[in-house]
């Protein structure tokens, strides 16, 4: 596989291969003196990123990070912990938290890996099923009715609380936040024991990789969790630098670390999954409804079921291909009949290196009240959603539900070409 391949070659980039000491028969196998030395003595595989002033500095950080993590593993001895995803996790959250679940399991601390939304993009729904990850699904009305006491803290894995519902009801049982990791650009104010954010780093997978390396939990090729979790983790890297297309140095020490250990079928049977029909219904909507100005295809492709949501990201991937379009954008009213929650929910996607897609979504929707940001992005890639509130749900009445889209089509595409054309006025009066 030449994916793989390439891989091979970059493992000959500089690294230091420390040996670990052999665990004790004791305690299970796991080695605590280990585990309560500092990160950088018993580091295994730690990368020294090149000998450039920008390498040093990445190194640096990602030492000093893993030994907060570490230390903060140390003080959460044999609690139990919620680790929380964006309401729909893609590759990069998915991997990144079982990562951490497998660290935490050497500190004695539970873990549950729950997301409020479904996962509906097929290669999503393969790396579940076919690495066995365990994320599980949880509705907010089943956190609000769960026993919270037993849980001594809650972590944020690729999110900062701001792409998750299940994070207030979190905060009014009074779980405090133990860490907050992330590679997507400050969301605001974050009152957690450890944060480690960075927004130069392509990937949050890059992020626990690194963790891996500098030995707070060395992969073993002969455990299958470990080839498993790697995998989901070069899937998760691979998938937020676009194939790799975008990584960035760190991005790729990261992936030939993990070239040693992943399993290359299991990748591919991940990636081979086959779009739904409803998927492609979805996609045909955005191209019969686009409008395409200054290079932007802007789509609505109206009300869908909460389980499709994964399809509005993978309809704009589809738009940016279009020749003399360097940025994509589709939204979406996506329902839950079940919980009766409406939402209006947007992905962009841009091969343009000066549009930064962060800044413009924040720019285009702002913030609600209490000061968060109905979206943001990071590198070629962002995303939007803004709660429908008083206007949700009364659908059955096709004339009202027409007539509900409408006005939040119009008013999208208002803040957007606000934007895209700031000398026009999108919407003319009659």
């Amino acid at each position: 596989m030449q994916f793989n391949s390439s891989l091979t070659q970059l493992e000959r980039l500089p690294l230091t291969t420390d040996l670990t000491p052999e665990p004790t028969p004791d305690d299970g196998g796991i080695d605590r003196e280990a585990l309560e030395a500092p990160v950088a003595k018993q580091s295994v595989g730690t990368l020294t990123a090149g000998e450039g002033t920008n390498g040093q500095r990445a190194n640096s950080v990602s030492l000093q990070k893993s030994e907060e993590l570490r230390q903060t593993m140390l003080a959460h001895r044999q609690e139990r912990q919620i680790l929380i995803l964006q309401d729909f996790p893609d590759p990069d959250a998915l991997s990144s938290a079982w990562a951490y679940q497998l660290i935490a399991q050497q500190y004695d601390i539970k873990c549950e890996i729950i997301y409020a939304g479904t996962l509906s993009h097929q290669e999503n729904i393969a790396l579940v099923k076919l690495t066995g990850l365990p994320a599980q699904r949880c509705p907010l009305q089943n956190l609000k009715s769960k026993d919270l006491s037993s849980y001594q803290g809650f972590v944020l894995i690729d999110n900062q609380g701001t792409t998750s519902q299940l994070v207030p009801v979190l905060e009014q049982a009074g779980i405090p936040l133990v860490a907050v990791i992330d590679h997507h650009s400050l969301q605001g104010n974050l009152k957690s024991e450890f944060v480690d954010i960075r927004p130069d780093v392509r990937a949050t997978a890059t992020i626990f990789t690194q963790y891996l390396q500098t030995g707070l939990l060395p992969l073993d090729s002969t455990i299958n969790q470990h080839v498993k979790c790697a995998t989901a983790l070069m899937h998760g890297l691979r998938s937020d630098t676009n194939l790799l297309m975008q990584a960035k140095e760190e991005d790729f020490l990261a992936a030939a670390y993990l070239s040693r250990f992943y399993d290359v079928q299991l990748l591919n049977a991940i990636l081979q999954a086959n779009r739904s029909k409803r998927v492609m219904d979805v996609i045909e909507r955005s191209l019969k409804n686009r409008i395409v100005q200054n290079n932007f295809s802007i789509a609505g492709v109206g009300y869908l079921r909460y389980d499709d949501r994964d399809a509005i990201p993978q309809a704009a991937d589809f738009l940016v291909t279009e020749e003399n379009v360097h940025t994509a954008v589709v939204y979406g009213i996506v329902h839950d009949e079940d919980d009766e929650l409406e939402v209006v929910i947007g992905s962009l996607r841009t091969t343009k290196l000066t549009l930064d897609p962060d800044e413009f979504i924040k720019e285009a929707f702002g913030q609600d009240s209490s000061g968060r940001f109905f979206g943001g992005g990071r590198t070629s890639a962002g995303g939007f959603e803004i709660p429908m509130g008083f206007l949700s749900g009364g659908n059955e009445n096709s004339a009202y539900a027409k007539m509900k889209w409408e006005v939040f089509d119009a008013q999208i595409k208002q803040k957007l070409l606000r934007l895209v054309n700031p000398r026009d006025n999108p919407i003319q009066s009659e």
